[in-house]
This record gives C-alpha cells, sequence and structure tokens, in this order.
C-alpha cells in the first residue's frame, strides 16, 4: 500500500501528460486559464466568507453557543439527546474548523469509544457546515437568494444529528 501511495501522484501527472500530448492540448495555457478562473471564483466568494468567519467568531466570542447550549438542554434531555453534544450540534452547521474543535474536546473529555465520543464522531461525519457551503457555491454561482435551501438544509442537518445519536445507541 505504501508504494501506491508514493507513485500515485506522479502517475497522475504523467497520465495529465500523456493526455494532454495524445489531444495536442496546450497543458500550460489549460493551466492559466484554471487558474484565472479559480482566482476568479475567489474573488467572488471573498465576501460572503469573510462575513461568515466574522460572523462565527463574533457569536463565538459572545458565549452565545454557550448560551443556547444552557437553554436547550432540557428539550434535548426530553428527547434523549445528549446535552454535551449541543455545542457541536449548534456550531456544525456553521463553522467546519469550529465544530472539529468541539469535537476534539469532547473527544479528549469522554473518549473516543465512550458512547459520547462515538456519537459525536457519526454526528461530525453525517453533517454539513450548511452556512458555509451555501456561502462558497451560492457566492461562486452569483446566486443572492437561497430561498428555501437554508431550511432545508438545516433539517437535513438536525435529522442527522437526531440519527446519529439514535444510531450510535442502536449499535452500541
Amino acid at each position: 500500500m505504501d508504494k501506491l501511495g508514493i507513485y500515485a501522484v506522479p502517475a497522475i501527472i504523467a497520465a495529465i501528460v500523456v493526455f494532454g500530448a495524445v489531444k495536442r492540448i496546450d497543458l500550460f495555457e489549460a493551466f492559466r486559464e484554471g487558474a484565472k478562473e479559480g482566482i476568479s471564483s475567489l474573488i467572488s466568494i471573498a465576501p460572503s466568507l469573510i462575513g461568515l468567519v466574522i460572523a462565527v467568531n463574533m457569536l463565538s466570542a459572545s458565549g452565545f453557543f454557550d448560551i443556547a447550549a444552557a437553554l436547550l438542554s432540557p428539550v434535548c434531555n426530553a428527547i434523549g439527546f445528549p446535552a454535551e453534544l449541543l455545542p457541536l450540534g449548534l456550531i456544525r452547521p456553521v463553522s467546519g474548523s469550529g465544530s472539529f474543535a468541539v469535537l476534539s474536546s469532547v473527544l479528549e473529555k469522554y473518549g473516543p469509544d465512550s458512547i459520547i465520543g462515538k456519537t459525536a464522531s457519526v454526528m461530525a461525519g453525517s453533517t454539513e457546515t450548511t452556512f458555509y457551503a451555501v456561502a462558497v457555491y451560492y457566492g461562486s454561482v452569483g446566486i443572492r437568494k437561497t430561498r428555501w435551501t437554508i431550511p432545508c438544509a438545516l433539517a437535513a442537518d438536525l435529522t442527522g444529528m437526531l440519527f446519529a445519536v439514535w444510531t450510535v445507541r442502536l449499535f452500541s
């Protein structure tokens, strides 16, 4: 398996060069055009990403996630959702790096083989950073009105979180 990893990238590069030669494609010009399009996409989505990062930092610094977790704790206990996972559930749709920091602290505190650790891992893997994805994908094609996208995506995230809890309990 190590040899496959060592030779995979050079093999892919060689295949691209051979394909370009066979099809008589100017690979350098194709690379330049792709890079130019990438920079254009970056410029078009940058305002959305900057706003999202600022909003996440403001919410984290203000203690919003902790307050929301404390307020939602009774509801979560009533439906069997572990209160320890509320911070992860709240930050996951907003920030990938923030959610992985929370996941890391959950795994450190409860252990990766605990019910809480397993559930947090499944939860992180079965949900999306909704606001980031919408900002990037919609921003790259210039869509300004998300209409039902965010409510539906958040409903899917909630479903993923609930089923993560129930699935881990079922199989543990």
